[in-house]
């Protein structure tokens, strides 16, 4: 029965994705494009996957990222590449719920699909978040990998400010720490693990009916 309802969860997170644009429908090749004003300087995953693997930094964006996220190079290929152990219903059952989807649009407060921006963004990243999910495990690296198109980290006048809301309640100490996009990508895979807890204790089937109410979002404490 799990196993059947495994399959129908990864056949909705491939229709999540036929569903975004003909332009968004392709494999990402460029996970940030970093948007800055007028300027944009594409990074791809190739440099991305270096930096992970031996630390060596090979592209000018990805440099000012690092600069700019709060955490030394070493701590972030550690933050980037952890494993966290993850149940694909929960995770989905989370990402599909009211709660997930607010959770989702708070998490796209300024990276999303580079062509179709916050239109597409829920279902771009919730469709990132369930295919690398769907061995058990989740980290930073893999769901970037996973993102169905190329992103843009957007910071444009009156528009949007660069900036992204680190689910790190408690954990982050620093502005960029707390806002940069390299340190989002660190604590998003705990916080996922964690909210897919909480859905699934939420499912588990009660002693006596009771009123139902929306679990808040658990940042990291």
């Amino acid at each position: 029965m799990l196993t059947r309802l495994a399959a129908g969860l990864c056949a909705g997170a491939a229709l999540s994705f036929s569903c975004l644009p003909v332009s968004a429908a392709v494999d990402n090749d460029l996970p940030v494009r970093w948007n800055s004003g007028g300027a944009v300087w594409s990074t791809n995953q190739t440099a991305f996957n270096t930096f992970i693997s031996d630390g060596t930094v090979t592209d000018r964006g990805l440099s000012d990222g690092i600069a700019r996220s709060g955490w030394t190079s070493d701590e972030l290929r550690t933050g980037l590449s952890k494993t966290y152990n993850v149940d694909l219903v929960g995770v989905s059952r989370f990402l599909y719920s009211d709660a997930g989807v607010k959770f989702l649009k708070n998490q796209s407060r300024s990276y999303f699909p580079y062509w179709t921006m916050s239109t597409y963004a829920v279902e771009g990243l919730r469709s990132a978040i369930i295919a690398d999910a769907r061995d058990g495990s989740i980290s930073a690296a893999g769901i970037m990998t996973n993102l169905p198109t190329d992103y843009r980290l957007a910071d444009t006048c009156n528009t949007y400010d660069g900036k992204q809301n680190v689910c790190a309640e408690g954990k982050c100490t620093t502005d960029a720490q707390c806002t940069s996009l390299l340190s989002w990508y660190v604590f998003l895979p705990a916080c996922i693990q964690a909210n897919q807890v909480a859905v699934a204790a939420v499912a588990a089937p009660a002693a006596a009916p009771a009123p139902m109410e929306q679990s808040p979002i658990r940042g990291l404490w």
